[in-house]
């Protein structure tokens, strides 16, 4: 699998023409749905459909997003491109980490959990290995981009584990 196809992407566009964004993320979605989770085009690699709850909204919001498994752990990263700022995502998730993912043809609960500085930080290089577009994006922004561990609520429950102190 390849991440280095998402370069071809107009970033530019995306990040700042909102419809253009809404246009090229529906056309993601709808061919995941129609294709059993696979997405042709410029955007290769393990995709994810996020839906998470807008923090000021509580309304669902759809985020089609890129994701690595690096040690175990599905890993999303809010790099929105080496924006200046944090996806609108990344802030959902920060204010209610329960969240619903469709992940080829399976669709479950997750709990989003923001990885500590130190961990995200070697994660972070692992998954510039295998994504070296990640590292770009990073070397455009002076902010961190954070990563978040998507982790199936089932698996979570009666484990004595809890999101906020994991």
């Amino acid at each position: 699998m390849s991440y280095e196809g998402v370069t071809e992407i107009d970033i530019e566009k995306l990040l700042t023409d909102p419809e253009a964004r809404k246009t090229f993320n529906d056309n993601v979605v709808r061919q995941f749905r129609a294709n059993g989770g696979m997405v042709g085009g410029s955007l290769t690699g393990d995709i994810v459909l996020l839906t998470t709850s807008g923090a000021k909204s509580g309304q669902p919001r759809l985020s089609p997003l890129a994701y690595l498994t690096i040690d175990g752990k599905m890993l999303i990263v809010g790099s929105f491109g080496g924006a200046p700022k944090d996806p609108a995502w990344v802030h959902n998730l920060r204010a209610k980490p329960e969240a619903h993912v469709e992940v080829g043809t399976e669709s479950y609960d997750v709990i989003a959990r923001e990885l500590p500085r130190d961990e995200r930080n070697v994660l972070f290089d692992k998954l510039v290995e295998l994504a070296p577009v990640f590292g770009d994006y990073q070397t455009k922004t002076s902010r961190v981009i954070p990563l978040f561990e998507l982790q199936k609520a089932s698996s979570l429950a009666g484990s004595g584990v809890s999101p906020e102190t994991d």
